[in-house]
């Protein structure tokens, strides 16, 4: 296991594929961990070296007293690539991932190559659900999410055919911090990013789901009507699109990085 001592928290990662191509730097949504990329890690390690990592408050990464923000969870990924030696990445973020991803094109746009923001939106939600599900969650335990947040991540054709598949994702749920997973929908509840995404330069391609209800194709083509020479493509998924569309995720996101 790879760590990175960080002021105030240390962040887990993990290195898969060739080390002499440009590295291409994968963020998972809020309440998985860098095994959200299992399904795209033998594509995409074919042609780049893939660094993924926990988000604070995730997986093997620690749990610093929250609220978080995006800044913070943005900050995270520079210091990540400050202390491995990495001048320059891709990016490809999913949901909270993609928010980071958005920040790094607003803030460090020197340290991208290409951006890939997939099922997110500059703003997501309103603080009422939020708070509620802070709420839930700190009473309760992840646990008492777990099968709204699994109707949310999948349509229910995918539930009903890969029974593997949800048994992972309902793991990775279950197994999430309560403290943490409340600190990052903080960070989610207080971000606003629908002005300052205009400002994004690097080239960014947009994966919507056609069955998102969290961050509906509306709000990826918010996104691409914003974000200037942005791409967009759909694919037949709820949330986690990665996961649910993977092949089309991987050929879609490849092609994007690789042209």
């Amino acid at each position: 296991m790879s760590f990175l001592e960080l002021t105030d928290s240390r962040i887990h990662y993990r290195w898969d594929g060739p080390a002499d191509k440009p590295v291409l730097l994968l963020s998972h949504s809020l309440g998985a961990t860098l095994s959200l990329w299992d399904p795209q890690v033998p594509d995409f390690s074919e042609h780049f070296p893939v660094l993924r990592y926990d988000a604070r408050g995730h997986g093997q990464s620690s749990i610093p007293p929250g609220p978080y923000t995006v800044e913070q969870l943005g900050g995270d990924a520079l210091a990540l690539l400050d202390g491995l030696g990495i001048e320059r990445v891709s990016f490809c973020g999913l949901s909270m991932g993609g928010a980071v991803g958005q920040w790094l094109g607003i803030h460090a746009p020197q340290r991208l190559e290409k951006l890939v923001l997939c099922n997110t939106a500059a703003k997501i939600g309103n603080a009422e659900t939020w708070n509620s599900r802070i709420d839930t969650v700190l009473s309760e335990g992840v646990a008492g999410i777990v099968p709204v947040q699994l109707a949310r991540w999948f349509t229910p054709v995918f539930q009903e055919n890969e029974p593997e598949a949800i048994a992972r994702a309902r793991g990775l749920l279950e197994s999430a911090d309560p403290a943490g997973y409340a600190a990052n929908c903080a960070a989610l509840r207080d971000m606003d990013q629908r002005e300052a995404i205009r400002n994004i330069t690097v080239p960014t391609l947009l994966v919507a789901g056609t069955y998102d209800p969290v961050t509906p194709p509306s709000d990826l083509k918010y996104l691409a009507a914003n974000i200037p020479g942005a791409q967009y493509v759909e694919l037949p998924a709820s949330h986690l699109s990665s996961v649910e569309a993977s092949e089309q995720f991987n050929q879609a996101v490849l092609q994007f990085l690789i042209e």
